[in-house]
């Protein structure tokens, strides 16, 4: 029976981050190769799974393998998906655990605060937008949220790794990497943390290229 999960995947793109997910969950799972180069995300039988054209896409074939066009879309939702779909894998506060709270805020952040006001430091505007007009603050302001919650413990929910790090941790890795953020005092010690993860390590290792 082929694996449960089958992740479209490019090296260098977001993709990368739901690998490490699958890596951290333990899931049976196979790549499909992506070369965002020669453009075969844009290809009809990849835009027949992802309208987008962009990555990652995950196909869900379910736990006995007979479910079909089951596809999750938008790395925050595959991180979401996956997460509760293994809880095994105890990537998830459990519904009922008041951590999941926090969680969800968490998992939201990413994608809905950290990377608008990436943009906007990568390719600002001509005019500052103002306060009231945009969802997110500035990058340097969202970085300090992240630096007060480490405080707490090693990850975002305090001594417990969840698939919230993932999403999080992955981006300021990454704006790091680029050296759009000189990592400091709580957040350099998350960063050097998530990349001893053997789980991420051995994401980079398999998902940088092709076999």
């Amino acid at each position: 029976m082929a694996p449960r999960f089958l992740l479209h995947h490019a090296p260098n793109s977001r993709s990368l981050g739901s690998l490490w997910l699958l890596e951290e969950a333990g899931a049976d799972y196979e790549l499909h190769w992506h070369d965002l180069q020669a453009g075969t995300q844009k290809r009809p039988e990849y835009l027949a799974v992802n309208p987008a054209g962009k990555m990652p896409a995950l196909v869900d074939r379910g736990p006995a393998g007979d479910w079909n066009g089951v596809v999750v879309t938008e790395a925050a939702a595959v991180t979401a998906y996956v997460a509760d779909a293994l809880p095994g894998a105890g990537l998830a506060p459990a519904l009922g655990d008041p951590q999941r709270a926090a969680y969800h805020t968490w998992l939201a952040y990413g994608p809905g605060v950290l990377e608008p006001a990436i943009a906007d430091k990568a390719f600002p505007r001509g005019r500052v937008a103002s306060a009231s007009a945009v969802g997110w603050p500035p990058f340097e302001d969202g970085v300090a949220r992240i630096q007060a919650a480490l405080g707490k413990g090693p990850w975002l929910l305090g001594d417990r790794f969840t698939a919230a790090d993932i999403t999080i941790g992955g981006l300021l890795a990454w704006v790091a990497q680029w050296g759009m953020l000189t990592p400091e005092g709580n957040v350099a010690r998350y960063i050097d943390a998530l990349n001893a993860r053997p789980a991420r390590q051995r994401a980079f290792e398999k998902g940088s290229a092709p076999p």
